[in-house]
């Protein structure tokens, strides 16, 4: 007969109930009759062996694995940045140039040592034009510091000069400043020929306290001024001489001239006449300088590109009606007007430039055209003119663009001509604009997909898969970042309302019902317009973001940890922690917190899809993470208006996909993991 030792008989009961009582969880199927050979797992591994057998939450987890892996080691394999914008050759419409009939003289420096009257200078268009339209070849002046001359060397062709001049008389009726008498020097200043006795003539009437001088039969009047000072005025009537009197010859020329103030000789000397209200002064020519050279020309070099020196134009200028030859730089040039134009050819005869009334450039104003487009476009405009029409088309070919923006040539160093349509249509009187089709190096932007970019490009021309993975990037960082907070902060509100109790929860738990009834979107709105306001910088942008979702999220993970620890904390091994004295922040966070464990592991695996689309959402609305740093959210935003929406489904659809997928794997993951933790909620 065996013999049975009643301990081990007790002890193998107990086992076996145990071994029973985990398989009625589902832990671990147990034949109860040969117990000896049942190997009991470890709570985590029977969690991580229910959890395997969870075929959504599986998917879940490959999924997640799936997008980790794309967004943070695929961005390091893939060879293209979320920054690099990508360019093509294409063709583009543009306002390729302007043409213009000349209206306005452009001045050019004879001797930039000339001082000119500014008044002058603003005032030499206008004063062409008068003497255009009186036939006039030459034109004086009086200006505010001096005289000028302005006279025509040919057709188009004017030079401005500087005059010395000097008041020899003044005539008609006014007022005139003789001069200024100082009583304590008992000296005038005059400002015109002195006057024999009138100094004496007027101390005397300084004593005596009066304000009028007659003297020769000319009376004067006296005006006290400062520092004893007298200012003497005279009214004029005949003719005033600042020096000595000229004859009746002259008096007849400066009465002639009076009449419609024009210039005129006399002697020998040339007389300008300025008129100032009722009097007109007299004044005589001395030495005229040559200040600028002004033209309606246009210069246009037979060599794109050719620079020409500073002094090519005005030498040319002046040589065109005198000589026909100037030097420019040391190098020796002919000049031969011929047809409305003027024809510059260099030392050895060949052609190297020309001076033309019409001007073709490129509409940015840049002189880069060839000189067989500018004669073909002036040709074409002048039989516009003779046929009355207001557009007309030119085929010609223009240079090709290169990837720096400048021209191509080909191994002769030529141009590479495309040949293209250009339309001229006139803008405004004498004005016409050219459009034509450009191949030009542009941004490749809203590319289809491609061998070269698989998703294609977006707006900016950068690259959409590589977009798409730093976007998942920060996506997915926005979402565990934002999560840790919220958990972080709902742990340690939570674990103090719930273990402490009295006060201490009653005070938490009002914060938590005062962060629920927070509004989070308006939040975020004004949040947005701040940053947007202060131009924050894109990262401080993104770390502000999660900052602020995580603390308006904590409020639900601190009440389920207050819920869970009001349970635990009347158990027995509570009891145990506070008789042996453990300290209470150890019971709080070693002893009830990770009892929590596994349901914060749940909320906050099921809480990363709902971060994940609140930034989305957010960086759609334009008030998360901005532009160039790349997320999901913003990438649906730059197609997001309809027509975009329509002719760009490569660009939203993959990234709504991805966002799709990754809330829903977290949701299977977070299932999952509800169900391995607690099998018995799932029967």
């Amino acid at each position: 007969m065996a013999k049975y030792n009643l301990n081990e008989v007790l002890k193998e009961r107990e086992r076996q109930n145990a071994a029973a009582k985990k398989a009625d969880n589902g832990e671990e199927t147990i034949a109860l009759d040969d117990v000896s050979r049942v190997k009991v797992l470890s709570p985590g591994r029977q969690v991580f062996k229910r959890f395997v057998r969870n075929r959504l939450a599986v998917t879940g987890s490959v999924i997640l694995i799936v997008m980790f892996f794309f967004s943070f080691i695929g961005p390091l394999l893939y060879p293209y940045g979320q920054k690099q914008i990508f360019y093509k050759f294409d063709k583009q419409k543009v306002n390729y140039a302007l043409a213009k009939q000349n209206t306005a003289f452009n001045g050019y420096d004879i001797d930039p040592e000339v001082q000119l009257d500014r008044t002058v200078v603003n005032a030499v268009n206008s004063n062409i034009k008068k003497m255009i339209a009186a036939g006039q070849d030459n034109m004086v002046g009086i200006g505010t510091s001096g005289g000028y001359a302005l006279r025509k060397l040919g057709d188009g062709i004017y030079v401005l000069s500087s005059a010395d001049v000097s008041q020899v008389a003044a005539t008609g009726s006014g007022s005139i400043t003789i001069g200024t008498y100082s009583q304590v020097a008992k000296k005038i200043d005059y400002e015109v020929a002195p006057v024999e006795g009138l100094e004496e003539a007027v101390a005397q009437a300084v004593a005596a306290k009066k304000d009028t001088v007659a003297l020769n039969g000319v009376n004067y009047t006296l005006k006290r001024g400062k520092a004893k000072s007298y200012e003497i005025t005279s009214e004029l009537s005949g003719i005033q001489y600042t020096g000595a009197a000229l004859d009746a010859g002259f008096e007849s020329a400066l009465s002639a001239a009076a009449a419609d103030l024009s210039a005129f000789e006399y002697g020998g000397k040339s007389y300008v006449l300025d008129k100032q209200g009722q009097m007109i002064n007299v004044y005589e020519l001395g030495q005229v300088r040559d200040g600028k050279v002004y033209s309606l020309y246009t210069l246009d070099t037979f060599t794109v590109g050719q620079k020409v020196a500073n002094d090519f134009r005005p030498n040319a200028l002046l040589a065109a009606y005198d000589s026909g030859e100037f030097e420019s730089d040391g190098q020796k040039y002919t000049i031969t007007p011929e047809e409305g134009a003027l024809i510059v050819q260099d030392a050895s005869g060949n052609e190297f430039a020309e001076f033309n009334s019409f001007s073709v450039r490129r509409y940015s104003g840049e002189d880069t055209m060839e000189y067989d487009l500018k004669k073909a476009v002036s040709a074409k405009i002048e039989e516009m003119l003779e046929s009355g029409q207001k557009s007309g088309t030119l085929t010609h070919g223009i240079p090709q663009q290169a990837e720096d923006g400048s021209y191509m040539k080909d191994e002769n160093g030529k141009y590479i001509m495309n040949d293209t349509e250009l339309k001229i249509t006139q803008r405004l009187e004498g004005e016409y604009v050219i459009n034509c089709d450009q191949i030009n190096y542009v941004i490749d932007t809203y590319a289809s997909p491609s061998s070269k970019h698989v998703l294609g490009t977006d707006g900016d021309g950068f690259d959409m898969l590589a977009r798409i993975m730093y976007g998942g990037r920060v996506s997915l960082m926005v979402g565990f970042v934002v999560v840790f907070i919220e958990t972080f902060l709902g742990v340690i509100m939570g674990g103090l309302a719930g273990y402490f109790g009295g006060w201490v929860d009653n005070l938490i738990m009002r914060m938590v019902d005062i962060f629920y009834c927070l509004p989070s979107m308006p939040i975020m709105i004004i949040l947005g317009a701040m940053m947007d306001a202060i131009r924050l910088d894109t990262y401080k942008r993104l770390m502000v973001m999660m900052a602020v979702l995580g603390v308006l999220g904590w409020a639900g993970v601190a009440r389920l940890v207050r819920g869970q620890i009001l349970s635990l904390r009347e158990q027995e091994f509570m009891v145990a922690t506070e008789a042996t004295g453990i300290r209470i922040k150890d019971r709080i966070f070693k002893h009830l917190v990770p009892n929590v464990m596994p349901q914060l592991i749940v909320t906050a695996t099921m809480g990363l899809g709902g971060v994940i689309l609140t930034e989305s959402t957010l960086s759609f609305l334009g008030l998360g993470v901005k532009h160039p740093l790349a997320t999901w959210g913003t990438i649906i935003n730059s197609v997001s208006s309809a027509s975009a929406i329509k002719h760009y489904a490569f660009i939203w659809i993959p990234v709504g996909m991805l966002i799709c997928l990754t809330v829903i794997a977290f949701n299977f993951v977070g299932d999952g993991l509800r169900d391995a933790y607690d099998p018995k909620a799932k029967r």
